[in-house]
């Protein structure tokens, strides 16, 4: 899909190129969402440009992703996607080129669609303000998930501490963690792919030449720094609420097999005594006696009774 953001215009504009297409005069921002081949012919014919394969942007060199060419500049990051489904990424590549950003991406990204709605607003003029503007949108779409996230995250300590499993047990407990912890270190991947385009987009003509530009990368690399430092914060403390979580569970495992154990070590008397007098030898001489039944329950009830003590004199049960 060819997506084109125009000039003051509200939102995308797809288009179908035709062989000799070439993007209208006001356009800032060329989106090629999952492309036809045709549709990224039509693209480099315009602009003169070869664009990337998705085997060349998700590949981890940085002579791969990060590289100019031919007056162009190309920064490949990778970004955090489908964070509600199950949180995955995505190689994304912008592209700097006569007054243009062109991006390429296969995957549906929210910051993308909310940047292109407010960027008539924001007055976003030329290719190099669609990317900074872009870029920020980006950020701030990484600070709200690493927001949401961090409220489950509360939520399941005040579980773990303050209250007891309920009848579900420990299980929605360590899914949700497990989840937030796959979102969060996720989304630090995204954040160090950024920092890395950052720093790279700064040799970009066009930000080198605008001191506003380059103020704003700056800023940019800041906001990026500091959630990465957030993100890493997070991940330590999930990962020590799941090792908490597993230490109640063994907690609560090992009460259940103590009273397993105390309740054994209780009835084992009882039951020596019942499989001695169970034996029924003639030759036994409390057979024949009339007080011989009773004095077997009273030693099957004594012996039951001195483990409770013992037990309850060392603190055991």
């Amino acid at each position: 899909m060819l997506n084109l953001l125009r000039r003051g215009a509200p939102g995308f504009e797809t288009q179908s190129p035709a062989a000799a297409w070439a993007p209208p005069p006001d356009t800032i921002w060329i989106d090629l969402k999952s492309p036809t081949r045709d549709e990224e012919l039509a693209v480099e014919r315009a602009l003169g440009v070869e664009l990337p394969t998705p085997e060349e942007m998700a590949q981890l060199e940085p002579s791969s992703r990060l590289y100019q060419d031919n007056g162009a500049t190309f920064m490949t990051a990778t970004l955090l996607a489908r964070s509600a489904e199950g949180p995955t990424t995505a190689p994304v590549t912008f592209v700097l080129v006569k007054g243009l950003l062109v991006t390429i991406r296969y995957e549906e990204l929210r910051a993308f669609t909310v940047f292109a709605e407010r960027a008539p607003q924001a007055e976003a003029g030329s290719g190099t303000a669609a990317l900074l503007g872009l870029l920020d949108a980006i950020v701030e779409r990484l600070a709200e998930i690493l927001e949401e996230t961090a409220e489950g995250v509360e939520t399941a300590s005040k579980t773990i501490f303050r209250q007891r499993a309920q009848d579900g047990g420990y299980q929605p407990l360590l899914a949700e963690l497990a989840r937030a912890q796959s979102v969060t270190s996720t989304t630090r991947t995204s954040l160090v792919s950024l920092a890395r385009l950052l720093s790279f987009a700064a040799l970009a003509r066009e930000i080198a030449a605008d001191p506003e530009c380059g103020a704003h990368l700056k800023s940019l690399q800041s906001d990026v720094q500091s959630l990465t430092e957030h993100a890493s914060f997070q991940s330590t403390h999930i990962s020590f609420l799941l090792d908490a979580a597993l230490g109640l569970i063994n907690i609560e495992q090992n009460g259940i097999i103590k009273i397993f154990s105390v309740m054994a070590v209780i009835f084992m008397p009882p039951t020596l005594v019942a499989s001695v007098y169970g034996m029924n030898f003639h030759h036994m001489p409390e057979l024949s006696w009339t007080f011989g039944y009773p004095m077997a329950l009273c030693v099957m009830v004594a012996s039951a009774l001195l483990p409770v003590l013992w037990f309850k004199h060392r603190g055991w049960f």
